[in-house]
C-alpha cells in the first residue's frame, strides 16, 4: 500500500505539477521526483518514528519546505493515507516532508508532540542534504495535525518538549503555519458540552492531565513573535468546535501576530466542496507569498 500511494502521488504530480500530457507522463514521471520513504527520525518507547521526503530532481538551490502532519485525533491515521495533501506544495515546486508519530495507543500526551518537535529538528539538521531553506519551512496539517502544527511552529526549547529529539543544533525557524480546523484548547475537548472521546483518550487517566492538557494547548503559548499563522475551519464542525479557530484568531490579533481566519461557511469537520477547498488554498497562497513563500521555478 505504501508503494502504491507514492507511485500515485508521482503520477499525480506529473501531472498536476508539470503539466505533461497525459500520454507521456508515465515515460518523463521518474525524471521529475525524488521519494525517500520511511526515514526513520527518532525512536521513543520502543517505537520508530519515520517520515517521507518528497523533492524535485530539478532542485538547484534551497527552496522552501512543508511538513506535513496527518490527522486522526491523536488515535488514528496514517501519513501514507495523507500523503496527497502534500500535493498543492510540490506543485509550488517546494520540498515536502511528510510525517508520522505516535498515536495514543502507543504513548499519551504530549507524546505526538514531543514527536513532532523532533521532525523539525531532524528536517533543519537534514536541510542541505535535500535542498531545503531552513529559514523557509511552513508546517501544516488537518484536525489533530492542525493542532500538531501549531505546537510544532509556536513551541521554543524552552517548553522541554525536545528533551527527547535526537538532533541537536540550533532553536528551529518556523516561516509559518497552516491550520486546517486544529485544536486550540485540549482541556475544552476533556469535558463539557465540547468532550470528546478521542481528546480523553489521548490524555489518559493520568492525575495531573488538566496540567498536561494546558501544556499541550497552542493557546497557552500566545505571544507576538510567533510565526504567521492561517487557520481554515467550517464553522459548523462537530468534531473540533469552530470557537477554536476564532478564540486563536483573536489571541493572534491581540499578540499583533500575522494571521488569517478563513471560514467554510456551513462547513463540516473539512470533506469541503471542490469550491470551498479551491477557495481556502488560493487564500493560503496569497497569505504564503505575503510572506516572503511563494512558488519556486523549476529548471527543465
Amino acid at each position: 500500500m505504501k508503494l502504491f500511494a507514492l507511485a500515485f502521488l508521482t503520477a499525480s504530480i506529473a501531472v498536476t505539477a508539470v503539466g505533461q500530457e497525459v500520454a507521456t507522463w508515465s515515460e518523463d514521471v521518474g525524471n521529475q521526483y525524488w521519494i525517500h520513504p520511511d526515514i526513520v527520525y527518532n525512536v521513543a518507547n520502543n517505537y520508530a518514528n519515520k517520515l517521507d521526503v518528497i523533492y524535485p530532481h530539478a532542485i538547484t538551490s534551497s527552496v522552501p519546505a512543508v511538513i506535513y502532519i496527518h490527522g486522526g485525533g491523536w488515535v488514528f491515521g496514517t501519513k501514507e493515507g495523507a500523503v496527497l495533501e502534500t500535493l498543492p506544495y510540490l506543485q509550488m515546486g517546494w520540498v515536502a516532508v511528510n510525517v508520522e508519530y505516535r498515536m495514543a495507543n502507543v504513548s499519551k500526551a504530549p507524546a505526538a508532540i514531543e514527536d513532532c518537535r523532533c521532525a523539525l529538528r531532524w528536517v533543519v539538521q537534514h536541510a542541505k542534504e535535500y535542498h531545503i531553506d531552513p529559514t523557509r519551512i511552513v508546517i501544516t496539517g488537518h484536525s489533530a495535525g492542525g493542532h500538531l502544527s501549531l505546537m510544532t511552529g509556536m513551541l521554543t526549547e524552552a517548553a522541554g518538549l525536545d528533551n527527547n529529539c535526537p538532533e541537536e543544533g540550533p532553536e528551529p525557524h518556523v516561516a509559518a503555519i497552516v491550520d486546517w480546523y486544529g485544536i486550540t484548547d485540549v482541556a475544552d475537548l476533556l469535558a463539557g458540552p465540547n468532550r470528546k472521546t478521542y481528546a480523553a483518550e489521548w490524555l489518559g487517566s493520568s492525575l495531573d492531565r488538566d496540567a498536561i492538557a494546558h501544556r499541550a494547548s497552542p493557546l497557552t503559548y500566545l505571544r507576538k513573535d510567533l510565526p504567521p499563522i492561517i487557520i481554515i475551519h467550517g464553522d459548523k464542525d462537530p468534531v473540533v468546535p469552530y470557537s477554536h479557530a476564532v478564540r486563536l484568531h483573536e489571541a493572534l490579533e491581540k499578540a499583533g501576530v500575522p494571521n488569517r481566519l478563513v471560514t467554510i461557511t456551513g462547513g463540516g469537520h473539512g470533506q469541503f466542496t471542490d469550491e470551498e477547498n479551491r477557495r481556502a488554498y488560493s487564500a493560503i497562497r496569497e497569505f504564503l507569498a505575503q510572506h516572503g513563500l511563494g512558488p519556486v521555478e523549476q529548471s527543465k
